[in-house]
């Protein structure tokens, strides 16, 4: 392992501007969260509708997420993000109207947090999978951990600016910031050169035909369904933060409850965990390696569910703060690695297929919620987070018994060019620009166990 630039990636031109459509759109989402739920607070006045409103922009997640991923690897991926993004500014936009003209109601804030969840389901494999065409083999890594830095920079820094500005203008004004935040979003996005797709061929020589749209999603499946160690890395991403990150809905019983408290600890929380997070992003990006290996994304699974038990059983508040950074850090660097291995080892042609059932992960936290919710109401907040973490571990160690190979995983990080699924291919022009020679897609390997 060699040190390297922490921002090294972003020398990269094409990574450069879609890093800064991320920061945009992050920033968006965030404000979104938090501007939506004091919005429908202020129409109801329930808190019921707190979580409700929460649900409709996160079920779409689960239910177009593969869709989006085999539209990814179909049509134009730049496009796909394009489009998305230009709707979300203009969903944003129109709510902002209804609100300043004191025309909106319930649900307005309704159908428009099914439609934006609707769009970032389109947006998310996009997005990710653009990162490993942009970006050489040997710098994925420190690309992924940049992205994730922009994710929880935006995530300490969004809902702040959302509060700032409603306590100035209201929410209109929110809203209105938020679709311009789209607009640059969109602008640096319309600049990037992707390279060119490969032609793929079989065995004999002759071109593979593009399936169908439906079966090129059981193409996706099938091909998770045969290659245990994406099998594996899938599991890893899916099981245990779909229960582990459920801990937010616990923070303000652990603040109230445990800590003895106000609610604002609750916030105070969250806030290390966020720096946690930012810095496991930048120390994950100031790291080079040659290899990724299966045992280190098992390893960051285990660390992050420790983590949480010890969180969860702290009783003293500076202690809960210094152990929420811990949990941060394990948690992205964790992610991350999985994410890279997961990115190299699938073929681009299935990139956006792979990242799309990984990226279920975000809508399936609010099943997550509710088992901590059930487990909160039985044995109160404290025990109910230890039982997150204790559920994370055991779906860790169930993965490790079904797949022992990933245990010896070892995934070449550098790239050899770019090859076709069955071995062979040659770019064909998709109406995206062709990056220069230098800055040339990232290879596909065989891990080797």
């Amino acid at each position: 392992m060699a040190s390297i630039s922490t921002f090294e990636s972003l020398g990269i031109r094409d990574y450069r501007l879609l890093w800064l459509g991320q920061v945009s759109t992050s920033m968006g989402q965030w404000m979104d969260q938090f501007t939506r739920a004091w919005l429908i607070y202020e129409i109801t006045g329930s808190p019921f509708q707190l979580g409700a409103v929460t649900a409709a922009r996160g079920l779409p997640l689960l239910l177009f997420g593969i869709l989006a991923g085999a539209f990814a690897d179909r049509s134009g991926r730049k496009m796909q993000l394009v489009v998305a993004q230009v709707v979300n500014g203009v969903l944003n936009f129109g709510l902002a109207v209804l609100v300043l003209t004191g025309q909106v109601q319930e649900w307005h804030v309704y159908v428009s947090a099914f439609l934006a969840g609707s769009v970032q389901a389109f947006q998310q494999p996009a997005r990710q999978t653009l990162i490993s065409d942009l970006v050489p083999e040997n710098r994925l890594l420190n690309a992924l951990a940049l992205n994730s830095a922009a994710l929880n920079g935006s995530r300490m820094i969004g809902p702040a600016i959302a509060g700032i500005v409603i306590s100035q203008v209201g929410t209109g004004g929110s809203y209105m910031l938020q679709a311009f935040m789209y607009a640059f979003a969109t602008i640096w996005t319309f600049q990037l050169r992707i390279p060119q797709r490969v032609e793929q061929f079989d065995e004999s020589g002759a071109p593979i035909r593009r399936l169908p749209f439906v079966q090129s999603i059981g193409e996706g499946l099938a091909f998770v369904a045969k290659e245990p160690n994406i099998r594996a890395q899938l599991l890893l991403g899916l099981g245990p933060l779909t229960f582990a990150m459920s801990y937010t809905a616990l923070m303000p019983l652990i603040a109230i409850e445990v800590l003895h408290g106000q609610a604002a600890l609750g916030g105070t929380l969250l806030s290390s965990i966020g720096i946690g997070a930012l810095a496991g992003a930048l120390v994950v990006a100031s790291m080079k390696r040659s290899t990724g290996y299966g045992l280190s994304v098992v390893l960051g699974a285990l660390a992050f569910s420790a983590a949480l038990f010890a969180f969860a059983s702290s009783n003293v508040v500076w202690l809960s703060l210094v152990l929420g950074v811990v949990l941060g850090l394990f948690s992205v660097t964790y992610t991350t690695q999985n994410q890279s291995l997961l990115q190299v080892m699938s073929p681009r042609a299935l990139r956006g297929r792979v990242m799309s059932i990984y990226l279920l992960n975000r809508g399936l936290v609010p099943v997550g919620a509710l088992v901590a919710g059930l487990l909160a109401e039985r044995f109160g907040g404290q025990d109910a987070m230890r039982g997150l973490a204790l559920i994370a571990a055991a779906i860790v160690g169930l993965v490790v018994l079904t797949h022992p190979r990933m245990l010896k995983l070892q995934v070449p990080m550098s790239g050899r060019g770019e090859r076709g699924r069955h071995g062979g291919g040659r770019a064909v022009d998709d109406g995206e620009v062709a990056r220069a020679p230098d800055d040339a897609p990232p290879a596909e390997h065989p891990a080797r166990v």
